[in-house]
């Protein structure tokens, strides 16, 4: 361990919460729910330490609508949940991208529909992250895929959040979410962290939604002097009901271009053997440990495969797959679901060339000897190999 680096050995759910505090959360609503527990009871102990609260609501319902009015307050906020509560949350994320209110949502998948499985992994929310919620609305959704980058992905979504004034999305698998990894702490300010951006008008001139510069507008905090009136409803920039219908289509069309329109600041991918690839592998989460371990054993065998591995998967990395679809002559895609992310990567490779999926819902992981024998054309059959071996092994040769 270097001198001054604070070093330590914890489950993804943890890391969750380290990055959480360090981006300055300071209110959690929640309900408690497999496989994602672990930040709720953490946020519980913690937050109080350091001039936080934290709530146990009593459903999923209240936990969104808590975060939603704990923001408008000023409080940095979050909740977590997993596939059933996810569900329940939908109409409330609907309700923050409406009224453009900052907050993070953290989503540890496991298998359903329904309840489920409730402790086997899965990734079978990826659409619902995006369309969960009706109407068109903007989406932020990031994937880590090791506890490290949990924390560091929890901070960048405090930050996307605060940017853009609107939720984010943290979404990893139960693996990734019970596993355990050293993880290096970031020393105060060693990490940017973003701050709201507030009004510097009279409060009496104070408009919620009145858009000068870009397509976000400061945010004022209740309690502060500022009033304002907020609703799901179409609103002007005082944010009062409207029926223009002028006004309503450029409202639809600014929420989402406050996203795609920045997406170069938003979209992050790990590129791993691209350089001189003819197959390609596009995987996140838990896949993604999986895919990497395939792509260092076949290299070593001389067979060029690569890696391109999302850590944002809303908005998509179509210029990303376009690019290595012009490349390759086969992506593959290991996901644990029956193609959710592959249609996309189909969509976004634009017939450059062919897309295979790899997929299964058994509630146990991809195996790499399954992506191995995908990559090299061979019957994918089950795998007696326990998966973690192999992860494990991959963590070892880093």
């Amino acid at each position: 361990m270097k001198k001054g680096k604070n070093k330590k050995f914890i489950q993804g759910n943890e890391a969750c919460v380290e990055g959480a505090l360090y981006a300055g959360c300071r209110f959690y609503a929640g309900y408690p729910i497999t496989p994602s527990t672990e930040i709720m009871e953490n946020m519980a102990a913690m937050l109080p330490k350091i001039g936080g609260a934290f709530i146990q609501m009593e459903d999923e319902i209240a936990s969104v609508c808590a975060i939603v009015g704990a923001s408008l307050g000023g409080l940095k906020t979050m909740t977590a949940t997993s596939g059933p509560g996810f569900s329940l949350m939908q109409e409330g994320l609907g309700y923050a991208c409406m009224t453009e209110v900052p907050c993070v949502i953290v989503n540890v998948m496991r298998s359903g529909p329904s309840t489920g499985y409730p402790t086997g992994p899965s990734q079978s929310d990826v659409m619902q992250a995006k369309w969960g919620s009706h109407g068109d609305h903007p989406a932020v959704v990031l994937t880590p895929s090791s506890v490290q980058e949990i924390l560091h992905e929890t901070i960048r979504a405090f930050n996307l959040s605060e940017t853009y004034r609107t939720p984010v999305i943290v979404l990893y698998d139960e693996v990734i979410g019970h596993m355990r990894e050293a993880v290096t702490l970031p020393e105060p300010g060693e990490i940017h962290v973003v701050e709201r951006k507030k009004p510097n008008c009279q409060p009496s001139e104070y408009k919620p939604y009145e858009v000068k510069d870009g397509n976000v507008a400061p945010l004022a905090a209740y309690g502060e002097g500022y009033r304002f009136h907020v609703t799901g409803l179409y609103h002007a920039a005082d944010g009062f009901p409207t029926s223009n219908t002028k006004l309503i289509h450029e409202t639809n069309e600014r929420l989402i271009n406050k996203i795609e329109n920045d997406r170069d600041n938003i979209c992050k991918n790990e590129e791993f053997y691209l350089d001189d690839a003819e197959i390609g592998v596009f995987a996140y989460g838990v896949c993604a440990k999986s895919a990497k371990f395939a792509v260092k054993e076949l290299r070593s065998k001389g067979i060029k495969v690569g890696l391109l591995r999302p850590l944002t998967i809303w908005p998509f990395p179509d210029d990303a797959v376009e690019e290595l679809a012009k490349k390759v002559k086969t992506i593959i895609v290991p996901e644990m679901n029956l193609g959710q992310a592959y249609y996309e990567v189909q969509r976004a490779s634009k017939g450059e060339c062919e897309v295979r999926g790899l997929f299964r819902v058994d509630t146990d992981p991809i195996h790499p000897k399954q992506i191995m024998n995908a990559i090299l054309g061979k019957p994918v059959e089950p795998t007696t190999i326990p998966n973690e071996v192999l992860i494990e092994r991959d963590m070892i040769d880093g």
